[in-house]
């Protein structure tokens, strides 16, 4: 597995990378999910890339950049055993350069739910995929469904600036109570994160009430009380929402996602099922 650290590394090895490359890309701090992603990755391309960098720019003030988990060696290690073919992994200062002033916003997807509760977040997002996926040159990349609305809002930036790549979404890894997985569970206490488990159970239980023909405000609410009763102090969104244009529902349409984001202890957690 090759190891490169800056942009002009990489571009002597994507020279010599030969058929189809897929690429996940990732903030580090690995799990289980991630190497779903690299399994899946293996399935659809003769070459797989990851990187890993930790994105300054889709943290807002007061989040947790600082102390997002940061193990690069673990997680070259793991994503060698795991098959992966390279490992892109720049600074900051190759990522951002002396007088870097570009940003890529999206509009129309962004601009609810996450976009609210962390103003500017997707503009990161945006900018640091949009430079990952120009960088590296991959036929294809890879995303979980667990951070639902930035699949849905890098798919609209490819398509928009016409990134000659397919977007592939791969199923949320859950743990066995259900809980998605996280770097950020990391940060739960034991208490915690037995309680964190009545956020996808939630999820599951306004699906299959909704399913059932109960309205879907009394579903949302239901769902509300429960997270708190678990403990959950804050419920920043709990919605039913249109799966291609994330917008509100207040009735059954089409493709449908369940989105949460709540906080329980000093964790924010997300995640959504299909309904």
């Amino acid at each position: 597995m090759q190891i490169v650290l800056n942009s002009e590394e990489l571009a002597r090895a994507r020279d010599g990378m030969a058929g189809t490359l897929a690429l996940v890309p990732t903030m580090g701090a690995l799990h289980a999910g991630h190497l779903a992603l690299i399994a899946a990755a293996k399935m659809r391309a003769a070459t797989v890339a990851a990187s890993i960098f930790v994105n300054p720019t889709q943290f807002g003030e007061g989040e947790d950049f600082g102390r997002y988990p940061r193990r690069q060696e673990q997680d070259v290690r793991m994503l060698e055993e795991a098959g992966c073919d390279l490992v892109w992994a720049p600074s900051v200062e190759d990522i951002y350069p002396a007088g870097f002033s570009t940003n890529i916003s999206v509009a129309s997807v962004s601009k609810r739910w996450e976009g609210e509760a962390r103003p500017g977040h997707f503009d990161g997002v945006s900018t640091i995929v949009a430079k990952l996926l120009l960088s590296v040159g991959p036929d294809l990349a890879l995303f979980g469904e667990k951070d639902f609305q930035q699949l849905a809002v890098i798919r609209r930036m490819v398509t928009d600036l016409n990134i000659p790549v397919e977007i592939v979404a791969v199923p949320t890894v859950r743990e066995a109570d259900g809980l998605a997985l996280s770097s950020r569970n990391a940060y739960l206490s034991p208490d915690e994160r037995r309680r964190a488990a009545a956020l996808p159970n939630a999820l599951l239980t306004m699906r299959d009430a909704i399913r059932d023909g109960t309205a879907v405000s009394a579903a949302l609410q239901a769902g509300k009380q429960a997270l708190v009763d678990a403990g959950f102090l804050k419920i920043d969104y709990l919605a039913l929402v249109d799966a291609a244009t994330l917008e509100p529902l207040d009735a059954i349409v089409g493709e449908m996602r369940l989105i949460a984001a709540a906080v329980i202890g000093t964790t924010r957690l997300i995640d959504n099922i299909a309904v």
